[in-house]
């Protein structure tokens, strides 16, 4: 019987993101804190725009982790310093400087736990890489405030140690350093599109995307350990994925899309499940099981087609922007506890 996924590397990555979310609150937390602190115009200004990043970056890291597929708890150790520097951060043993010094630090740790999981992904494999995409405009924008931050840091210690102002030109010389940061860390930190939130397009079509790379990857595989992992993942991703959808999106867009088109989705979801749990009785060595994915692999790519191709245009067509990004939302936090239980069934049963 196929095995849903359990792979130490992946669930590695998946621990590293969520270290990531948890330290993403707590810079926000910061930041907020920092606003009510500061007293110079700029700095404020400064703080309130990383703010508004983060509070958006924490969505996409959401986001990631949904996609990714896997969820796992922060580490230990990582939630005990969070805990200790929120205190730190709250209380008045540090100063001003100091508070801001250990938050440009958090930023830099948030830019190599990036960068690291970009590179590993590399080596893990390619629907991983898909997953974990969005995470470049986390990655730019870090880096980008940590030039910020060492602009503030440079103002606040001048002043703390000898009550002057620093030279002039040093927002320009941050600008100049932002300006080189594209192309000076390679494409694991790329610049990220204006836009603030995805919308329910934009996350349904990240799962189609990543399935479709994992049903390729199985059929260029000859290796049945991989080929296990691979359909692990499908098993796992294609479950909660459909029944979010059948708790959240189906519902909403019934009255617009129509009863029969909604309930050809419905029935195209239920011929998957049925498909999911047949191949899962199989070897991944037998010669029938490619031939068996690649049938699943063909009624998946025809319900994404109908999906991209008619409801999303009735969802543009219906919802304003504000409620297509809600919807994401609500699809998000119903997936994200749909794999958790997923993983906690398949833990118990050793599937």
């Amino acid at each position: 019987m196929v095995s849903t996924l359990d792979d130490t590397k992946r669930n590695a990555i998946a621990a590293k993101l969520a270290d990531m979310k948890l330290i993403q609150q707590l810079l926000i937390d910061n930041e907020q804190l920092f606003l009510r602190e500061s007293t110079d115009n700029e700095i404020s200004d400064r703080f309130r725009t990383m703010l508004d990043d983060d509070r958006k970056n924490l969505g996409i890291l959401e986001t990631v982790n949904v996609q990714y597929g896997i969820q796992q708890e922060p580490r230990n150790t990582v939630s005990e310093m969070v805990d200790k520097l929120r205190q730190l951060m709250q209380g008045s043993k540090l100063s001003f400087y100091e508070k801001v010094f250990q938050h440009e630090l958090l930023k830099h740790q948030q830019v190599m736990s990036g960068l690291l999981i970009h590179k590993a992904a590399q080596k893990v494999g390619a629907d991983v890489m898909a997953a974990i995409g969005p995470l470049n405009t986390v990655n730019f924008e870090n880096r980008a405030h940590q030039e910020q931050l060492k602009g503030v840091l440079e103002i606040l210690g001048v002043r703390e140690l000898t009550g002057q102002e620093v030279d002039q030109g040093i927002w320009g010389r941050v600008q100049d350093a932002m300006a080189a940061l594209t192309g000076a860390v390679g494409s694991a930190v790329t610049q990220g599109s204006d836009k603030q939130d995805m919308n329910i397009q934009d996350v349904l079509r990240l799962d189609h995307n990543k399935v479709n790379i994992l049903f390729t990857e199985i059929q260029q595989s000859n290796d049945a350990q991989k080929i296990q992992e691979y359909f692990g993942q499908i098993y796992k991703d294609l479950t909660a994925h459909a029944e979010a959808e059948e708790e959240v999106v189906y519902p909403r867009v019934r009255a617009f899309y129509g009863e029969s088109d909604t309930q050809e989705l419905y029935d195209e979801q239920a011929e998957m499940k049925r498909m999911l749990e047949q191949i899962k009785a199989l070897s991944p060595s037998s010669s029938e099981f490619k031939d068996r994915v690649r049938q699943l692999a063909d009624i998946v790519m025809d319900h994404v087609r109908q999906e991209e191709n008619t409801m999303f245009a009735a969802i543009r067509n219906n919802l304003s922007s504000d409620q297509s990004e809600q919807l994401a939302t609500q699809f998000k936090a119903a997936k994200a506890k749909i794999q958790e239980r997923l993983g906690g069934q398949t833990s118990r049963a050793g599937v």
